[in-house]
C-alpha cells in the first residue's frame, strides 16, 4: 500500500500572473468609479436643484421680497465660482449677465414641475423666460 503523504504542492505566483491580477483589481476600480458617477452625478443634481427650488420658494414668501425684485445668492460655494464681474453685478443690485450668451432651457423634470405654462412656452420658442 504507498504511502500517504499530507504535504501539499506550493506553487508561487509569477511576475506576469502578479502583473495581470493588479491590472484586473485597479480595472475594477476605475470602472465601478465611471459607474458611480454616471449614477450619482444625475441624483446629486437633482437634489441640488430641488434644494435650490426650496430656497427660491422660501425666498419667494418672504415679505420683504417683492415680485421681481433681484437677490443674489451669497451661499460660499455659489460666490466660489463667481467672475468678479459678477459679483459686481450682484453688489450693486443688478441681475448678472443680462441674457448674455445662447439660451439653454433647463429640462431637467424636478426644475419643469416648478415652470409656469408662459415660462415654458417662452422656453419652447427659444426665448429666455421673463416670467416666473
Amino acid at each position: 500500500m504507498p504511502a500517504i503523504s499530507d504535504e501539499k504542492e506550493v506553487r508561487s505566483i509569477t511576475p506576469t500572473q502578479r502583473v495581470i491580477t493588479i491590472a484586473g483589481v485597479a480595472g475594477s476600480l476605475i470602472a465601478g468609479g465611471v459607474i458611480g458617477a454616471t449614477l450619482a452625478g444625475p441624483l446629486a443634481a437633482t437634489a441640488a436643484n430641488t434644494n435650490a427650488t426650496s430656497q427660491l420658494a422660501a425666498a419667494s414668501a418672504s415679505p420683504s421680497a417683492g415680485a421681481g425684485t433681484f437677490k443674489s445668492n451669497e451661499d460660499a460655494t455659489h460666490e466660489a465660482g463667481e467672475s468678479a464681474t459678477v459679483e459686481a453685478q450682484e453688489n450693486s443690485g443688478q441681475r448678472p449677465g443680462h441674457g448674455s450668451g445662447k439660451f439653454t432651457p433647463n429640462e431637467n423634470a424636478a426644475h419643469e414641475q416648478g415652470e409656469s405654462a408662459a415660462r415654458e412656452a417662452q422656453e419652447n420658442a427659444g426665448q429666455r423666460p421673463t416670467v416666473p
